[in-house]
């Protein structure tokens, strides 16, 4: 843990300017004179450590505030803690790690890197909450924390991504004129910042950092091709009813899947797209077409499930990308526990858009392979 420099001269000007009192009266009440106050707001001396409470006490704030105690944690100790966090939310009662992790929020409330972590933990578990009335009262807690941090985080990086993160709450709060608000114009295709990218390669090569630039443009090109899947899912789930809209994107995909072998290096963005043709061929009775996807859905979970701890990783063309998953906060473990992800897998065929696949022995036995896994 580190500390920021203290900032106590420019908190009390600031304090006091917010209150809308004058030094003379910030004087009178702590019992000292015009000038002390004077100097303390100007560096030149400090307050005496008996004072600081009081100080304290007519701001309402506590001493540490006061003095500009900013209590910040690891890159480690947030991965740290928020896989620890995880694995509580997936062994123990809900609402006492909630508890937890809201009292956490109380301690590092000027810690962003890990506020962010946060909101994400609990837009990851919010689910395991009882009842719709339930979750909805945490989503609008990761929407109140996400607008903290966007009005106190000096991090450029942080308050970008809590934008969209903090859609992703009001998504499932009903809001969408807020979300659309929020990500329309920053998400517009034809925006400058999307060459930004290309640009930061550019200078990487002109400035001789080639393994920067390679390493780069292999994160680029694995976001790329993570997006595209994910946006093809939700083209598929969009057109569920017009076979005719969704198969086309279906077979692209599957070249694309094909090519850069994401079933084993991202089997779950995989199993998640494969599932979701399954679906759609089953819905228009297409029960071959369905167990095709259905068998490579449970052949991206093999792989998934095959090691005892999820991780993002890369392989033999994207051998410069494992760095960056590293690097963030939330690290390259998944961001659920590992049993909690494969109690859903379990019953993901219990939907009933595969009533049409059911009595089928094939069938059977690919839920027989799901119930297998460990």
């Amino acid at each position: 843990m580190v500390m920021d420099k203290l900032n106590i001269a420019e908190n009390i000007v600031r304090l006091r300017h917010a209150k809308r009192v004058t030094q003379e009266q910030l004087a009178q009440f702590i019992g000292v004179t015009k000038a002390a106050v004077s100097k303390w707001e100007t560096g030149q001396s400090m307050p005496d450590i008996v004072i600081l409470p009081m100080l304290a006490a007519f701001f309402d704030i506590t001493v540490d505030e006061l003095l500009g105690y900013v209590p910040q944690l690891s890159k480690e100790q947030i991965q740290k803690w928020y896989q620890d966090f995880a694995q509580k939310f997936a062994d123990g009662p809900f609402e006492e790690v909630m508890a937890e992790t809201q009292s956490y929020v109380k301690k590092y409330y000027s810690c962003y890197p890990f506020l962010f972590q946060v909101c994400v933990l609990w837009l990851n578990h919010v689910m395991l909450a009882e009842g719709r009335q339930r979750q909805s009262e945490i989503f609008l807690s990761i929407s109140e924390l996400c607008e903290h941090i966007k009005e106190n985080c000096r991090d450029v990086k942080i308050s970008d991504d809590v934008v969209v993160l903090q859609a992703m709450a009001h998504l499932q709060l009903g809001r969408t004129d807020e979300v659309v608000e929020a990500l329309e114009e920053i998400s517009r295709p034809n925006r400058l910042l999307g060459q930004s990218g290309i640009v930061l390669m550019q200078a990487y090569k002109m400035a001789g950092e080639v393994h920067k630039a390679e390493s780069f443009m292999q994160i680029t090109m694995y976001q790329a091709l993570y997006s595209l899947v994910g946006t093809a899912k939700e083209y598929i789930c969009m057109h569920m009813e017009q076979l005719s809209a969704c198969e086309p994107t279906i077979e692209r995909i599957g070249q694309v899947e094909k090519t850069y072998h994401l079933g084993k290096l991202n089997p779950n963005l995989i199993a998640g797209f494969e599932y979701q043709a399954a679906m759609c061929y089953a819905m228009h009775g297409e029960k071959e077409k369905s167990f095709a996807h259905a068998d490579r859905y449970v052949y991206c979970l093999r792989e998934l499930f095959s090691s005892g701890i999820i991780l993002l990783h890369g392989d033999g063309y994207f051998n410069q990308i494992e760095e960056w998953f590293t690097q963030t906060e939330g690290g390259a473990e998944a961001p659920r526990d590992r049993q909690l992800v494969l109690e859903e897998v379990k019953k993901s065929f219990d939907n009933p858009v595969f009533a049409v696949l059911e009595g089928e022995h094939r069938f059977q036995e690919m839920k027989e392979e799901l119930d297998r896994l460990k």
